[in-house]
């Protein structure tokens, strides 16, 4: 039966200040992109959208570290990510950034919108202040010894040694890292989003969502009992969308404000790609709409959170139906760390392998609920045992033998046997079963009932003897070789 449904696919927006890997395939994008295809088969309206995040402090300290500009940096690898989404199958409807002028318009418009309504709080505070480089610090900054640990290198953000998180004013004998001076504190003012104010509504919206992952669920939960606190919107610093009020000159919006309204305004540009510029209010703003954010779990706050407080707030938008969030790939044992190196680059396994083996090799072992691990040996395994010696076994014997002396054409069934039929019962059951699971994001169970039909077919075949039965029985030949053509 067809689906009718109009659906809205995202998956988050990876930061553009460096490559692809495995752990982000495995947390946001590979997920989604099993479930669009899922979609797009049942005939379902569906658009997904996808992009460059561009803005924040990660972006400016690649390119101060480079010597170039924060364009320079985006501009480059939201080609080289682009590129790699591509090649490895992504199959996005559209593939923005939040560097364009239509990004930047319309995070203004619902920052004004909400200031307009009186949701932020003003607040001034004093922050760390550079002197010499004349500029506010963002927390990644500043550095100094942890107070927890006593390491030495901690940013204002978090010591990369014991994990606490930190505030630049917690650091002992903090110093810039861009001056090395002594910074100085000072105040500066800023727009704050109440976030307890809203918890109330929110939670009550939580309370009508239903199938959401226990993890997900679990760590929103945690935040709420925890109470939620007031969250700056804004923040002092160079690179970003500028907040568009006159009293705050040399402000942009948070990355964390921006960031997600990036899938806006993708849609938006996606529409006027498609001729039909208006066409994103659809997506958007029809209360008809079912919209699914695929991400990891480090943006679980974000998205289920901030985002929807910002969307209740302006009050035009859809909010998510499911927020499917992965936990986090391992690789070999051991986490992923860009800044250690310790990492599968996608664009660098695409020099050398197939996507298909890969988005097999992680589907069979993605983070469902919990930290996974990925190991080459697994992969290894996984191509060889079951892409190669079930799957691709199974297709190659149905489809040669099927060239070979039936002319490359599929025989018609007539008389078909017991075992002719329960063969083709198994493809709806499995054909069930597979839908079942993507639509309970079971992906992992959805490929492994998939694989269990190529187990079936080579079972089939086997047993069905076509070898033989092509010299004394023509009729059940032909019927192994039109039910295996269905297997496929």
């Amino acid at each position: 039966m067809p689906d009718n449904k109009r659906i809205l696919v995202t998956s988050a927006l990876p930061y553009a200040n460096g490559p692809l890997h495995l752990g982000h395939l495995a947390g946001a994008y590979l997920t989604a992109d099993f479930f669009v295809r899922y979609k797009r088969l049942t005939g379902a309206d569906i658009v997904f959208i996808c992009g460059s995040d561009e803005h924040g402090v990660p972006i400016t300290i690649a390119a101060e570290k480079e010597g170039v500009s924060p364009q320079d940096i985006v501009d480059r690898f939201h080609s080289i990510n682009k590129k790699a989404f591509e090649d490895f199958g992504i199959s996005f409807d559209y593939y923005g950034r939040t560097s364009s002028d239509i990004h930047k318009e319309t995070s203004q418009e619902i920052f004004t919108t909400l200031n307009d309504k009186g949701f932020f709080k003003k607040k001034t505070e004093e922050q760390l202040y550079d002197p010499k480089a004349d500029m506010f610090l963002p927390d990644r900054y500043v550095k100094g010894t942890c107070p927890n640990c006593g390491f030495e290198e901690a940013y204002g953000d978090q010591c990369e040694k014991c994990g606490t998180s930190l505030s630049p004013t917690e650091l002992i004998d903090p110093v810039s890292a861009l001056t090395g001076e002594k910074p100085e504190l000072k105040k500066t003012e800023h727009w704050y989003m109440p976030l307890g104010d809203a918890q109330p509504a929110l939670e009550k919206w939580l309370d009508t969502r239903k199938n959401w992952k226990p993890n997900v669920m679990g760590q929103v939960k945690s935040w709420l009992n925890d109470g939620l606190s007031d969250r700056a919107a804004t923040r002092d610093l160079s690179w970003g969308v500028p907040v568009p009020l006159d009293e705050a000159e040399g402000k942009v919006l948070y990355v964390w404000f921006d960031a997600p309204i990036g899938y806006i305004s993708a849609t938006k540009e996606w529409a006027i790609d498609q001729g039909k510029p208006e066409a994103w209010k659809d997506y958007w703003q029809d209360k008809e709409t079912e919209l699914y954010h695929f991400i990891g779990k480090d943006n679980i706050v974000f998205h289920c959170i901030m985002f929807p407080i910002v969307l209740m707030e302006h009050g035009d938008y859809v909010l998510p139906e499911n927020v499917p969030a992965n936990e986090f790939l391992n690789l070999e044992g051991k986490k992923l760390s860009t800044s250690r190196g310790w990492a599968v680059w996608l664009h660098e396994y695409l020099e050398d392998f197939e996507p298909d083996m890969l988005r097999y090799a992680l589907g069979t072992t993605l983070p469902e609920t919990k930290d996974s691990d990925f190991s080459w040996k697994d992969f290894q395994a996984r191509v060889n045992n079951e892409m190669a010696a079930i799957l691709g076994n199974f297709v190659f014997r149905a489809l040669s033998f099927t060239g070979k002396f039936a002319d490359g054409k599929v025989p018609e069934l007539i008389d078909p046997s017991q075992t002719d039929l329960d063969a083709l019962e198994a493809i709806n059951r499995q054909k069930e079963k597979v839908a079942n699971s993507f639509e309970a994001f079971r992906f992992k169970e959805a490929i492994a009932e998939a694989m269990n039909l190529a187990r079936v077919g080579n079972k089939y075949f086997t047993e069905t003897e076509p070898w033989k039965t092509r010299k004394d029985d023509p009729k059940a030949c032909n019927n192994t070789l039109h039910v295996s053509a269905q297997i496929c």
